[in-house]
Formats: structure tokens, C-alpha cells, sequence
């Protein structure tokens, strides 16, 4: 059943009004008609089956039907920053780490980063992110569409880091000298509702400057099992690992 994702003022007693890209999806790639129901979320997380009582091009309305409980969100919240990797390979993470859990990207400019945007180009870059970030949190089910941050400084990025619970690095020099422990230790200790910052860096990994300054920003380093994995991997890998360990 196809689900939607809709601001909260969209909301109106019993009934949902539908607009722009989410209608013309509607009426005119699904061909929908009156009486079929579609699921839609709002803000606050809350998600409930829609019975559809008019369609046109540019809107589509409905009736509010039963709840739907199920909970779909890890227990803790995830963000994902990643060192810009080169091609689409952001894009894929986005894609595949929504469907396992992510609750934020955070794009970073790296040392080792090949690939450099202006301000113009980061604009739409951050707009079809976020437009990934949505689809494949409707095709996953989720309760929420992660957010994907503009692109940080790495300055920047220590800087945000103080708002986490817990702050993690993969590094490959970490699985090198068989030290495998880091993430199965973190993920015993976490509590639920805990934020869980893991940073990846690009296709040439963690710079050593890099590494000093994480760690004097309270970061662990953290290997991704003893093999190394290439940077849009390493995310998929962690967030497997969250999830067999506390879903499970």
C-alpha cells in the first residue's frame, strides 16, 4: 500500500488534502481512484490509512480511517555523516540507509574528499537528497523521512558532534589490528532513545590530522568487522549491526 508523507496543517479533523508532487503521484503514475485507501504520515510521527473521496491532477482528498501502530523506528536515532564520496554514491547511501533505520545524514567535507561543491550546486544537491531521503522512506515504511543536512565543514561537523549521546568513526586501521570490539560494546551500553553519531569518511578514508581531532572530541574509533569495506558499504554495515542488536 503506497505510503505518503504530509506536513500536519494537511490535516484538517477528519479529512486530508494532498497537493503537488504526493497528488500528481496519486492520480497520475498510480492511477488511483475514489474508494482506494493509501497510507499517510504526519509530523508527529502518527500514520493512519486514508480512504480517497476525490482526485484531480493537482489535488487529491481523503477520510481519515483507523491508526496504524505498528513501529517501525530503531530505538535509538542514527546519523550518518559521510566524507563526500565521488559519483552517486551518496545518493545510494541515502537511499539504502533510510531503509535500515537512519534518522539524519550529515554530508562533511574531508580532508581526502575529491569531490567540492559550490553554493549553488549544493542547493539542488541537498533538494534530491532530500527528495531520496522521502521515497525510500515511503517504499521502507518508515514513521519518519530522515532529514540530510547541508554540507558541513569538518570544523563544523566536531562542532555538532556535542549534541550526541554517542560519537563513533570507522576506521580501518582499527579493523587492521583485529580491535573489533568498539561497536558491540557501544551498542550493549546504549539506552533507548539515545543519539548515535557515526561518521564515514570518503573513498580515501579518515585523514590522520582527521583522527587526532576526533578523538579529542570524545569520538571512538570503531572497526566494521575485520574486512574493509568500501565507504557507501560501511554505513549499510552499521546499520545492520544496530539493528540485529537491538531489534532483535
Amino acid at each position: 500500500m503506497q505510503r505518503y508523507f504530509l506536513k500536519n496543517h494537511q490535516f484538517q479533523a477528519k479529512q486530508v488534502r494532498i497537493t503537488d508532487e504526493d497528488a500528481h503521484h496519486i492520480a497520475r503514475v498510480m492511477r488511483m481512484e475514489v474508494g482506494e485507501r493509501i497510507i499517510v504520515c504526519n509530523e508527529d510521527k502518527e500514520c493512519y490509512y486514508l480512504t480517497i473521496t476525490a482526485v484531480t491532477p493537482d489535488e487529491v482528498t481523503g477520510e481519515i480511517g483507523e491508526a496504524i501502530e505498528s513501529d517501525t523506528e530503531l530505538p535509538i536515532e542514527v546519523t550518518i555523516a559521510q566524507g563526500l564520496p565521488k559519483g552517486d554514491k551518496f545518493e545510494w547511501v541515502i537511499q539504502k540507509a533510510t531503509e535500515c533505520g537512519a534518522t539524519n545524514f550529515m554530508p562533511v567535507s574531508m580532508e581526502r574528499c575529491v569531490v567540492k561543491l559550490d553554493a549553488k550546486k549544493e542547493v539542488k544537491k541537498v533538494e534530491r537528497w532530500n527528495k531520496i531521503a522521502k521515497e525510500a522512506a515511503e517504499q521502507s515504511h518508515r514513521q519518519v523521512v530522515p532529514k540530510v543536512h547541508s554540507v558541513h565543514t569538518f570544523k563544523a561537523f566536531l562542532e555538532q558532534s556535542k549534541h550526541y549521546d554517542v560519537c563513533l568513526f570507522a576506521y580501518e586501521e582499527t579493523a587492521k589490528q583485529g580491535e573489533l570490539a568498539q561497536l558491540k560494546q557501544t551498542l550493549e551500553n546504549i539506552k533507548p532513545g539515545a543519539t548515535l553519531l557515526l561518521l564515514v569518511g570518503p573513498e580515501g578514508g579518515v585523514g590522520e590530522k582527521e583522527v587526532d581531532l576526533l578523538i579529542q572530541h570524545g569520538f571512538k574509533p570503531c572497526a566494521l568487522g575485520p574486512r574493509i569495506l568500501r565507504t557507501e558499504t560501511a554505513p549499510i554495515y552499521a546499520l545492520s549491526a544496530i539493528s540485529f542488536a537491538l531489534e532483535f
